[in-house]
């Protein structure tokens, strides 16, 4: 068939195609250009590569939707860790310490790249469950607009707000110049960091979740070389750090989005899809709320509880805090990665009306990452020493983040469980329970709690370190009550539908 297409080609009385279309190459290059353009077009055929997510049992689809997420998941913690690792190691606590300050400011970041990656997930699952592909289509080129538009707002911003944004996010006399220098590096590449995470969530919506994870593990790879290189070898300090992660990142950024350019991928970039359109935007957003106000608010309650920890424990009480956050995060992402895996297979069966599905890859995401939070709590209980000892040699350090491990950990079982429902709300168009849901550990709770408590173990004759990290211990309890309140007003989600009389 493909010969009998060339041969038809070279004897029509049309200008031949490779006359229109690779007219600056050599006759016979354009030859073989239009023969593996055919050829790719037979050989690559445009499938649906959804509809295993109404079909396959569903503790298969779990394995095969998150295992993927939680690789992409684990490896950007990995790249935090990485990070911490090589500079307490190499450079010492106060970049430990300057980085830390850095973490918030790229939570803002990541935030908006959450408003519009997980929004747009979220939406595609949905409307792939309805079978409207060009639509699907749509989402994917708007949601990139967004990104563009969004990149240069915080870039621009990020440079001319530098030091008013790191002071108020807690650095010092000390500390302002390891982050500066990190994030003058930083921030161009911060774009491509949220176009790789919109992009392969977005492939892993559209029925690619394998190779989603081989582009986000090449970058960690990368990214692991390039931190030996910059930091211990050419001793670069906290800047090698900083050009280790913005140049792995840019090389996933290009990678994903070579993806969506090619010809068999199900859901690709078209002429179409970059019209904007507004009722897309609004969508997108809408349900991408719940992830950006998580992120967002959590930056802002770190810039609160760096400020405390400074007033109750200095600058090493920030850098503690800093390790500690690394091994919560990985806990985090964990449970994270699995929502994600759990979201196209909730998404598509809420919109192709499939209620006990739904109910079965909830139920089944809750168990797991209930299980991971256990598993993170008995390790911060029993082995504290030897997780700080990877990224730290400094005991004063290792003293005061040893407690924090343990208060902040101790109820990882219950923040399973409160962000399994925020991810599942997310999931099935719900936004708004699912903002109310993400918000209330570190808004609802966590925020006043940082200022109510420590004052109170003051008084009764302690210190008020302490009661800063019993402040997160006391949030998570309260905010996973009332996120089991929230699912029990929504439980009829799980209900077949009426038949109609």
């Amino acid at each position: 068939m493909r010969r009998l297409e060339l041969l038809m080609v070279c004897k029509s009385s049309e200008p031949p195609l490779f006359q229109k279309n690779y007219a600056p190459f050599p006759k016979g290059i354009s030859f073989f250009l239009l023969f593996l353009r055919l050829h790719i077009d037979h050989a690559m055929p445009v499938i649906d590569r959804t509809k295993e997510l109404e079909t396959l049992k569903i503790s298969k689809l779990l394995w095969m939707y998150a295992l993927p997420s939680i690789v992409s998941h684990v490896i950007a913690s990995i790249y935090n860790i990485v990070d911490r690792v090589f500079l307490g190691q190499y450079v010492g606590a106060l970049a430990i310490a300057g980085l830390a300050i850095t973490m918030p400011i790229m939570n803002i970041i990541h935030a908006f790249g959450s408003l519009v990656g997980a929004g747009s997930a979220a939406r595609m699952s949905i409307i792939l469950g309805k079978k409207d592909y060009k639509w699907a289509e749509d989402i994917l080129g708007n949601s990139l607009l967004l990104t563009f538009l969004f990149g240069f707002l915080f870039v621009t911003g990020g440079y001319l707000f530098m030091d008013k944004i790191l002071t108020a996010f807690g650095a010092s006399a000390d500390t302002i110049a390891y982050a500066r220098e990190y994030m003058d590096i930083v921030l161009p590449g911060m774009f491509m960091t949220t176009l790789s995470f919109n992009l392969t969530g977005l492939m892993r919506a559209t029925g690619y979740p394998k190779k989603s994870m081989w582009i986000m593990a090449g970058g960690a790879i990368l990214n692991i070389f390039l931190d030996a290189l910059f930091i211990y070898v050419l001793d670069w300090g906290i800047a090698g750090a900083a050009w280790a992660t913005t140049i792995s990142m840019t090389c996933t950024g290009i990678l994903a989005v070579w993806h969506f350019l090619q010809k068999s991928s199900f859901i690709r970039f078209r002429r179409h899809a970059w019209k904007p359109k507004l009722y897309i935007f609004r969508n997108i957003l809408l349900i991408g709320l719940s992830p950006f106000s998580m992120n967002l608010a959590a930056s802002a309650v770190v810039a609160l509880l760096n400020n405390q920890l400074i007033r109750y424990g200095g600058d090493l009480a920030v850098g503690a805090y800093g390790l500690v956050n690394t091994f919560a995060s990985l806990s985090v992402m964990l449970m994270l990665g699995l929502c994600q895996g759990m979201q196209p297979i909730a998404g598509y069966n809420y919109g192709a009306g499939h209620p006990l599905r739904l109910k079965e890859v909830y139920t089944l995401t809750m168990k797991i990452n209930v299980l991971i939070g256990v598993v993170g709590a008995m390790l911060a209980m029993v082995f504290p020493h030897a997780m700080l000892r990877l990224f730290t040699k400094e005991e004063e350090l290792m003293q005061i983040g040893i407690p924090a491990m343990r208060f902040i950990l101790v109820m990882f079982p219950l923040v399973g469980f409160t962000i399994t429902n925020s991810n599942f709300f997310q999931s099935i168009d719900k936004p708004w329970i699912a903002i109310v849901t993400s918000l209330s550990r570190q808004v609802l709770f966590l925020a006043p709690m940082i200022y109510l408590i420590p004052p109170i173990f003051i008084n009764a004759g302690g210190n008020g370190l302490t009661g800063v990290w019993a402040s997160m211990t006391i949030s998570d309890v309260l905010g996973a009550v009332l996120a089991f309140l929230l699912m029990l007003s929504q439980r009829h989600v799980f209900q077949p539908a009426e038949p109609a009389e």
